[in-house]
C-alpha cells in the first residue's frame, strides 16, 4: 500500500521547492535528480518504511543539488593547532599570491611569451632569478610537486645505474613516498649504506664502483632518530662525490628558508645550507615551510640543472599558470624580507603568545550565551600548536587553547566536532580526553566569524 504513497515525478517537479532549480539547471538533469530520489524512496518502502511525502522529497532533491554544485574542494577552517596540516591543503597561500593565481586564470598571460623579443619564451624565467638570489645557486627549476622533483632527478643522472643511500634514509615520507620506490621507478639501482642508525664516509666510499651514478641524501621530514646516531654531513658528501666525480643529490624536504631557531625550534636542514655545502642538486617542497603552493623545486649547478631541463619527464612534471604564478609571489616575499608578516604559516609560527591568549579569550568572550544555554564549561588554558606537514618532526610550539568540556550536548565532544564539521563554514577541531580544543594560532583573522558561527550551531545541537 505504500508504494502507491510515493508521489509521481510530475508532482515532485512541481513543488515549490525546485521552481529555483528548474529555472537554474536544466529540467532533464532535475527530473534524473528527482528519479534518484525515488527510487530511494521504493528502497525505503521495501524496507518497512513509510512513503515520504511531495516536499519531502523535493526537499532531498534540493539538498542533493547543493552538494553536487557545491565547489570543491570546500574551504575549512582549521582549528587543530596544526599548522601545516596536510589533510587540510597544507599552507595557506599569502594575499599576493592568491591575487598572482586569479589574474593569471582570468585572461591569457605571457607563460611561455617573451614579450621583448616576441617569440617563445620558457615558463621558468620568472623563477630562475628569485631561486638563485635566495638559495645562492647557479640555477634553478620547478615542477609540480617534490616526488616528481626528486624522480625526475634520479631519472637525469642516474637512470640504470647504482645510487647510495643511507639505510637510515631510504625512508617513507608520506602518501606511500619511498625513496626506494622512487630509485626503482627512475630506473636507478638502490645500494644502501650504514645501519639505520648510523651511517659514515667510509660507508659509501666502499660501495663506489666506476658505475656508480649519484649519493643521494634524504631529509627523514616526518621522523626524528634520536640516541646513538651518527649521519654524514653534506659537506663530507660532496668532498668524497668530489673526489670520484659522483654528483650529490639532497632532498631537504620542507623548503625552509628561514632560521627556524629563531622560533625556538629544532634546526631545520635550509636549501641554502645545501647549496652552500656544493652540493649538486637540492629538491625541496614549495607547500610546506616554504608556505606557497605545491611544487617541487630543484636548486643547483647549471650543468645539472640543465641536463633535467632536457629530459622527456620535465614536460610532464612541469608546473602549471597558477601554482607557478603563485609561487613567484611567495618567493617574493622572501626576496622583500617580508615572509613573517605575509606568509600565513610564518605568521601563525611568529604569533605573539599574547595575541594568540587573546583571541581565546575574545571567543570565549562572544561564546557566552550559547556555552551557558548549552550547558558547557570552557577555559582557555595553554595548549601546544604542532609544525605538522612533515616538517620538523616532533616539534611544537607553545599556545594557548579554548577547551570546551561539553559532556550535556547532544553527542557529546563528537557530537560537537561532527556538527563543526557540518556547518556552512566547516570547522575542523581536535578532542583531547573528553574536551573539544580550539587553537586560534591556526585559524586566519578573517575566519572568526565563521567559526564562532559554526561554534554556535554545534553547541545548540544542530
Amino acid at each position: 500500500m505504500q508504494f502507491r504513497n510515493i508521489p509521481s515525478v510530475e508532482r515532485v517537479i512541481a513543488a515549490e521547492p525546485l521552481a529555483d532549480a528548474i529555472q537554474a539547471y536544466s529540467r532533464e538533469w532535475i527530473v534524473a535528480l528527482v528519479r534518484q530520489q525515488l527510487e530511494k524512496a521504493r528502497d525505503g518502502v521495501r524496507q518497512g518504511g513509510a512513503a515520504p511525502s511531495v516536499a519531502e522529497v523535493a526537499e532531498a532533491t534540493c539538498r542533493a543539488i547543493a552538494e553536487m554544485t557545491r565547489p570543491a574542494p570546500r574551504p575549512v577552517i582549521n582549528a587543530t593547532g596544526v599548522i601545516i596540516h596536510t589533510n587540510l591543503g597544507r599552507a595557506p597561500l599569502s594575499r599576493a599570491a592568491v591575487e598572482a593565481a586569479r589574474l593569471s586564470a582570468e585572461g591569457y598571460s605571457n607563460l611561455e611569451f617573451d614579450l621583448e623579443s616576441g617569440r617563445r619564451g620558457s615558463r621558468q624565467a620568472p623563477l630562475q632569478s628569485l631561486l638563485q638570489e635566495l638559495t645562492g645557486a647557479e640555477a634553478g627549476l620547478v615542477v609540480n610537486n617534490n616526488a616528481a622533483a626528486v624522480l625526475l632527478g634520479l631519472s637525469a643522472l642516474a637512470a640504470g645505474k647504482p645510487v647510495i643511500v643511507s639505510r637510515g634514509e631510504a625512508v617513507e615520507i608520506g602518501g606511500g613516498f619511498r625513496i626506494p620506490d622512487v630509485l626503482a621507478q627512475s630506473g636507478a639501482q638502490l645500494v644502501d649504506v650504514g645501519t639505520t642508525n648510523r651511517t659514515y664516509a667510509r660507508d659509501y666510499e666502499s660501495a663506489i664502483t666506476d658505475r656508480t651514478g649519484a649519493f643521494l641524501k634524504a631529509h627523514a621530514s616526518n621522523f626524528r632518530v634520536e640516541g646513538f646516531t651518527a649521519a654524514v654531513a653534506p659537506e663530507e658528501l660532496v668532498a668524497l662525490g668530489a673526489r670520484h666525480n659522483i654528483p650529490v643529490l639532497h632532498d631537504v624536504g620542507s623548503g625552509c628558508l628561514l632560521p627556524t631557531e629563531k622560533y625556538e625550534l629544532a634546526h631545520e636542514p635550509t636549501p641554502q645550507e645545501s647549496v652552500a655545502a656544493g652540493v649538486g642538486l637540492t629538491f625541496f617542497s614549495g607547500d610546506k615551510l616554504l608556505g606557497g603552493p605545491q611544487a617541487g623545486i630543484v636548486v643547483g649547478t647549471k650543468d645539472l640543472v640543465g641536463r633535467l631541463e632536457r629530459h622527456p619527464l620535465a614536460r610532464a612534471f612541469r608546473i602549471d599558470k597558477l601554482s607557478l604564478a603563485s609561487l613567484v609571489a611567495t618567493l617574493l616575499h622572501y626576496r622583500l624580507g617580508e615572509a613573517e608578516g605575509e606568509i600565513p604559516v610564518w605568521q601563525m609560527i611568529s604569533m605573539p603568545l599574547p595575541v594568540v591568549k587573546e583571541r581565546a579569550e575574545t571567543w570565549l568572550a562572544a561564546l557566552e550565551q550559547a556555552l551557558a544555554d548549552a550547558g558547557v564549561e570552557a577555559k582557555v588554558e595553554p595548549g601546544r600548536s604542532a609544525i605538522g606537514g612533515g616538517s620538523l618532526p616532533g616539534e611544537t610550539l607553545p599556545s594557548w587553547v579554548l577547551a570546551l568540556a561539553c559532556p550535556a550536548t547532544p553527542g557529546g565532544p563528537e557530537g560537537v566536532i561532527r556538527r563543526l564539521r557540518g556547518g556552512d563554514s566547516p570547522v575542523v577541531a581536535r578532542i583531547e580526553g573528553d574536551r573539544v580544543l580550539l587553537d586560534p594560532r591556526t585559524v586566519l583573522p578573517e575566519e572568526e566569524d565563521g567559526l564562532l558561527q559554526g561554534l554556535n550551531e554545534a553547541l545548540a545541537g544542530g
